[in-house]
């Protein structure tokens, strides 16, 4: 089997560009490849495999998972762990991969508590075998869970870094007050959290108010999840809601009920805003949050190469006007915390 060749050009001409996460030397793409949707076995994998190879040859070296992506839990590794060993095999040191472990995984008390020692650690080792890697560069708490002491989770988390399986440590929808604390315990252990992720767009601005001071402060990578409000913040839904889309099976962090004509209306001034900027709504989403020197990267899904072209377009033009600051800046929270 012949190894895929990459383009000379991934880190040149045709590169995303790079972004130092927080105080540490590591530097991400300033968009990554989220595989939580369309890498699973429900979906195209021969897309799913050019996306990846298209992503890479674009500079995107920071591919993001969690232990249960795709349908079913867990075929998102699975399936990427195929392409990085027919594909990537002289390329791990130039890829960041990120796993997380938090949420329901497996039957039974130890599979579904998201933070006890027990479950983050059997997640990750099953993550490896999965992904077929000796160690992931990032491992991600998924999520704070009140039930699991701070000092177990953080504790656990260090020593997969001490044991080698993971080089860096993140922290993933943390509320300000624990996110902190979980810093401590951490900067206490000698393994320094490396990022914060959490989710941050046009309609989700909860973060600006408490995370983003907070990783300003601690000098800690940001990295923005959902910059799209999955989906909300595209061409789909300017004429209603389309029969096949998320929202229309409620398979989504929004409901039906969420899309009010006021949203309707507020995203349709936004395409308008857009248009005169000449980028697609997508794009000019994405240029929002990385109009931020504190967000590191933003995670995009894509299904298709197209689609992940188009919005890796965004990064032609991240200059905003204070007009269309402000006509942007009106502050509005449509999705679930």
């Amino acid at each position: 089997m012949t190894e895929k060749i990459f383009s000379p050009d991934r880190y040149t001409t045709n590169c995303v560009g790079y972004r130092y996460c927080g105080k540490s030397g590591l530097q991400l793409p300033r968009i990554s490849l989220g595989l939580w949707h369309n890498f699973g076995d429900i979906d195209d994998k021969v897309e799913a495999r050019k996306m990846l190879h298209h992503a890479f040859d674009c500079g995107i070296t920071h591919f993001d998972l969690a232990n249960n992506y795709g349908t079913p839990n867990g075929s998102a590794e699975r399936n990427l762990g195929e392409v990085l060993k027919r594909d990537f095999g002289s390329h791990r040191d130039e890829l960041i991969i990120a796993t997380k472990a938090g949420h329901e995984m497996w039957p039974g008390p130890y599979g579904g508590n998201g933070s006890s020692r027990k479950y983050l650690i059997a997640s990750l080792d099953q993550s490896l075998k999965r992904l077929g890697v000796d160690y992931v560069d990032i491992y991600y708490s998924h999520r704070y869970n009140p039930e699991t002491p701070l000092e177990e989770a953080m504790g656990a988390l260090s020593d997969m870094v001490k044991q080698g399986k993971a080089l860096y440590i993140g922290i993933s929808k943390y509320p300000a007050d624990k996110a902190r604390e979980a810093y401590r315990i951490l900067r206490e252990n000698g393994t320094p959290v490396l990022v914060h992720q959490a989710k941050y767009s046009i309609l989700t601005r909860e973060v600006e108010a408490d995370i983003l001071p907070l990783v300003r402060e601690e000098n800690i990578g940001f990295i923005g999840f959902s910059p799209l409000a999955q989906g909300l913040l595209t061409d789909k839904y300017l004429n209603g809601i389309p029969e096949n889309s998320r929202a229309s099976k409620n398979y989504s962090f929004f409901k039906k009920d969420d899309i009010t004509p006021e949203l309707v209306a507020r995203i349709k001034d936004l395409n308008a805003l857009a248009e005169k900027r000449g980028q697609t709504l997508a794009q000019l989403a994405l240029a929002w949050c990385l109009r931020l020197p504190e967000v590191t990267s933003v995670i995009v899904g894509a299904s298709s190469v197209k689609q992940l072209q188009s919005n890796i377009d965004a990064l032609k033009n991240l200059e905003f006007s204070e007009e269309e600051l402000k006509l942007v800046g009106a502050d509005l929270c449509v999705c679930p915390k």
